[in-house]
């Protein structure tokens, strides 16, 4: 293990920052683009549900398999040389997405982008680790986190601020959506530059990867790490399944909303998320508790569905319950990954955690659009929406629990773990 000779500059990290900020941005306004125009695929190019959860799906596809194996290689090559070349790729895969007048070639777009975001996700995530592990880190995190939400809410904000992108067709968005992952890749060069002349400083935080991957270790990961996997698979299965696929299209056909009304109101839930993850980053840094803070956000995304389910005229309810959930709990989930994953295996933890929730999100993704085409889900037939809301509201409960066991597990415990990132 490598000593560390000091921390880098206040301005280098701020450059690192803001870099990696951008990369997160632009790649989640490209995975969210897909649902402000869901309604547009089905009405202009006569798209089933099936199909439209497809593309979403088809993303999380190839993740089931690569990201474990992008993780292992952030640990090997470097997390900045996998943050430019996974950039890249997605910035091809918007354009051949947006070039998609068919739907083989739409798909084909948007495997090519899930091929390179998720593992993206992981090597910022592992860079982040390494710049700013310490007092602060679940601060940090959150903020960029945040930013990455600011993405998924201007995606779903593009049809007020780009309306008249939406007045010419399904497509012009989806240009638009290729702008910000050309925005996306700058980033990730600025942060690129910015890492390589700090690395042989020796001031990052982790220490180099070992020399040879032992896949072994994956089977000496704690019971802990497998709860925390158990508990990002079932909410993330139904946080971006529902949000960034279905929700819009649901709150068109099922509650009478205008797109411009319903984008707007989906919008809210990752607004939420820019102001409150910082908040409680900051609160998992002081207090801990970490499966504590994980179970109470989770509660909150069962009941959401129940309100949309149940209260007439819940919509706004739900939303703000989910947005609460949505900033709160992966607030703490990520940051709390390093309390049971070696330093030198971070970025294979992060990976095995990730190509797991992209099943997820592949399964949940195909099953929910099925559910919706065998029970004519539409706006001729509101009520056909119901077993999709049974379907997510099932998943949240799976997510709870999950993290109630997590918290017996970690309250059971002789000796406390560290309370976040910077005691790992």
């Amino acid at each position: 293990m490598n000593a560390r000779t000091g921390n880098p500059s206040f301005g280098a990290q701020a450059v690192m920052f803001a870099g990696t900020a951008i990369v997160m941005l632009g790649n989640y306004y490209g995975y969210d683009s897909i649902a402000p125009v869901a309604e547009q695929l089905s009405r202009e190019l006569h798209y089933s549900d099936t199909q439209i959860g497809t593309l979403n799906a088809i993303y999380s596809l190839p993740n089931i398999f690569l990201v474990l194996v992008g993780g292992v290689l952030v640990d090997r090559f470097s997390a900045r040389a996998m943050v430019l070349a996974t950039t890249a790729l997605c910035l091809v895969g918007a354009i051949v997405t947006a070039l998609g007048v068919h739907f083989t070639v739409m798909a084909l777009g948007r495997l090519l982008f899930g091929i390179g975001s998720e593992t993206l996700v992981v090597a910022v995530t592992v860079a982040l680790a390494q710049w700013f592990t310490g007092r602060y880190f679940a601060l940090l995190f959150a903020l960029n986190l945040s930013l990455a939400r600011l993405g998924s809410y201007l995606a779903d904000r593009s049809p007020s601020f780009a309306g008249e992108l939406y007045a010419r067709g399904w497509q012009p968005p989806l240009w638009l959506a290729v702008a910000f992952a050309a925005a996306s890749f700058a980033g990730a060069l600025i942060y690129f530059y910015v890492d390589r002349r700090e690395a042989p400083r020796g001031t990052l935080t982790l220490p180099p990867p070992p020399d040879r991957v032992d896949w072994r270790h994956l089977l000496t990961f704690r019971s802990e790490y497998w709860l925390l996997v158990a508990v990002c698979v079932s909410f993330y299965s139904v946080i971006f399944p529902f949000r960034s696929t279905f929700a819009i299209k649901y709150l068109q056909e099922a509650q009478g909303y205008t797109l411009d009304q319903a984008s707007t109101l989906n919008s809210y839930v990752f607004l939420a998320a820019v102001f409150a993850t910082p908040a409680f980053g900051f609160l998992l840094d002081r207090i801990g508790r970490n499966a504590l803070m994980l179970a109470a956000g989770a509660a909150l995304l069962p009941l959401s569905f129940l309100v949309l389910g149940m209260v007439s005229g819940g919509a706004a309810l739900s939303t703000a319950l989910l947005g609460v959930s949505f900033s709160f709990l992966p607030a703490v989930l990520w940051p709390t990954v390093v309390r049971y994953a070696p330093p030198e295996h971070l970025g294979t933890a992060y990976g095995l955690m990730t190509t797991l929730q992209n099943g997820g999100l592949f399964v949940a993704n195909l099953a929910a659009g099925y559910i919706n085409d065998v029970s004519g889900a539409s706006a001729a037939n509101p009520a056909g929406y119901a077993p999709m809301l049974w379907f997510f509201g099932l998943l949240s409960v799976t997510a709870f629990v999950c993290t109630l066991l997590l918290w017996l597990r970690d309250h059971g415990n002789a000796r406390p773990p560290p309370a976040t990132a910077a005691a790992s």
